[in-house]
């Protein structure tokens, strides 16, 4: 068994990893919402001493599509066939539902997806952007990758950091959801992770980063597809 998808009650998520990780198991996909941050970050810590990678807490899963599903991204197996087609984007979000989302519009227009990611939306997960990053270059039918954002956290940041010091055969597409917080500090956005407490975590101060950095920003949802494509194109 090389991967599980934890689903159990919060209270018990962290020994439900210990105890998946101890049997060998090297993907640990949690879906239980919520978890403590002592529990979160000691699963997590104990997954990195013995190779585990782990995918949440706070997720919908990892899909490949027409190949395999870890999780309920998607929904039932007939809607998650009319979202996710095989394709060439990798996608990440924090977010599962905007996961599906965005995957559907670039399955509409014809991209399809690699591989689809809902990396968490807590503030303590075991699986960031620029972390994820190196397996996506790895793939060889993975063309671009396109990333769904929030406010909070400094993931953004360090995939921008990561984007200029790696030389990356990837174009990335990158849409930063909140916009309008950035006059709201200290409000909550959905997510226990979306929480802006400094300048840093601002949906601002995310863009221009990931700007900066050669990542290409669609201003709404909808000019994802046409951003990728435009990327591929220049690419070629």
């Amino acid at each position: 068994v090389d991967g599980t998808v934890i689903t159990v009650p919060l209270a018990f998520a962290a020994d439900a990893a210990f105890e998946a990780i101890d049997a060998g198991i090297n993907l640990l996909v949690i879906i239980t919402e919520g978890i403590c941050r002592r529990d979160a970050a000691a699963s997590i810590e104990y997954a990195a001493q013995h190779d585990a990678r782990v995918i949440g807490p706070n997720c919908l899963g990892v899909i490949i599509p027409d190949v395999c599903r870890f999780g309920s991204l998607g929904g039932p197996a007939v809607d998650c066939r009319k979202a996710f087609k095989p394709g060439v984007v990798g996608v990440m979000s924090r977010s599962g539902g905007m996961t599906t989302e965005i995957c559907n519009a670039l399955s509409q227009a014809g991209l399809g997806e690699s591989t689809a990611i809902s990396i968490g939306g807590d503030p303590v997960i075991g699986s960031t952007y620029a972390e994820l990053m190196p397996y996506f270059e790895a793939d060889e039918d993975t063309k671009a990758v396109v990333i769904y954002s929030e406010p909070g956290g400094s993931s953004e940041a360090e995939l921008a950091r990561w984007a200029k010091e790696n030389n990356s055969r990837l174009p990335i597409v990158a849409f930063v959801a909140g916009r309008f917080m950035d006059d709201m500090h200290g409000m909550s956005f959905g997510h226990a992770g979306t929480i802006v407490e400094k300048k840093l975590d601002s949906p601002a101060d995310k863009i221009r980063r990931m700007r900066d950095a050669g990542i290409s920003v669609a201003d709404e949802i909808g000019d994802i597809p046409r951003l990728v494509q435009e990327r591929l194109d220049g690419a070629a």
